[in-house]
């Protein structure tokens, strides 16, 4: 088996086809010369993920980013990165290439990258396939907040269920910010909107590239983390709750504060989507009565 894994990186790291490991962190653990030659990455640098897409489009290197806005891109992008077991995608460099990305992700949550060469196909049977992949992203991103919407965090809750029933472990938070309706009767939809955002990239800064963050309508979101306990799935919440006490997102209101309540839920064997639903919408009910910004679990 050593013979085999040795022979194998030899052979990734003489080819031309780009290829690359992260690890459930989203910090690269191996790379051939292909991919950090394209991504500009040093032969002993194991950057994470994010930092290495913010570097490059700060130095307008690597992928093309169709966005002013980095961190709503990459809100965007991270929302769906490793979500799913497989995700092939198209995708454009700086230096003129066109790229075709898979993307494999193992149930510990380690991904696999392989991207192939595809820069000699015709420009306008690319531009087909590329404004094709932007309607997919649409489909599965909540318009506001850049994060994954309803439909898109409902089916990775389905996915973490079929892995209950061998076994696994997962739980579901539902999280709702406190006094919402009053805060855009007061300060006015706008500020609403901003309070959104707001909740939506604090949240997002923790999630884990295992777990699906989603707005699922109006100020409630939900959290699907794949192989978690429940005490620990509660600790994670715990965390997110502290953070948003401390944000102040009004510039024009600069001593407003917000809070939310959560409330969690561990995935059993016979669970519907529903149903797990339904104990952790129950459990944030436990947690608005019981005086709001903190989480409960069912």
């Amino acid at each position: 088996m050593d013979e085999i894994a040795e022979q194998l990186l030899q052979l990734s790291a003489n080819t031309s086809t780009l290829m690359a490991v992260y690890d459930s962190s989203d910090r690269l653990r191996y790379a051939n010369l292909a991919f950090r030659s394209a991504y500009f990455i040093e032969r002993d640098e194991t950057p994470l993920w994010p930092d290495l897409m913010r570097r490059n489009f700060e130095r307008g290197q690597g992928t093309v980013i169709h966005a002013k806005n980095f961190d709503e891109w990459l809100r965007s992008t991270q929302s769906r990165r490793g979500k799913i077991g497989y995700r092939a995608f198209e995708t454009d460099l700086m230096d003129g290439r066109w790229l075709w990305m898979t993307e494999a992700v193992q149930k510990n949550g380690w991904m696999l990258c392989v991207a192939s060469d595809i820069t000699t196909l015709r420009a306008e049977e690319r531009s087909v396939r590329q404004d094709r992949d932007f309607a997919v992203k649409a489909s599965q991103t909540d318009e506001l907040t850049g994060v994954a919407n309803r439909r898109f965090v409902m089916a990775r809750i389905e996915d973490m269920l079929l892995a209950a029933k061998d076994g696994g472990e997962g739980c579901l938070a539902v999280l709702d910010i406190d006094n919402f309706k009053h805060i855009n009767d007061r300060l006015g939809h706008h500020a609403g909107d901003l309070v959104l955002k707001d909740f939506a990239q604090r949240i997002h800064q923790h999630v884990r590239r295992s777990d699906c963050f989603g707005r699922v309508g109006g100020e409630e979101f939900v959290l699907a983390m794949p192989g978690t306990a429940l005490e620990d799935a509660v600790e994670i919440i715990e965390t997110m709750l502290t953070m948003i006490r401390f944000s102040r997102p009004l510039t024009e209101s600069p001593d407003f504060a917000y809070t939310c309540s959560a409330g969690v839920a561990a995935s059993l064997r016979e669970d519907t989507a529903a149903e797990l639903y339904r104990r952790a919408d129950q459990a944030l009910y436990a947690a608005k009565l019981g005086g709001r910004d903190r989480v409960r679990a069912a």
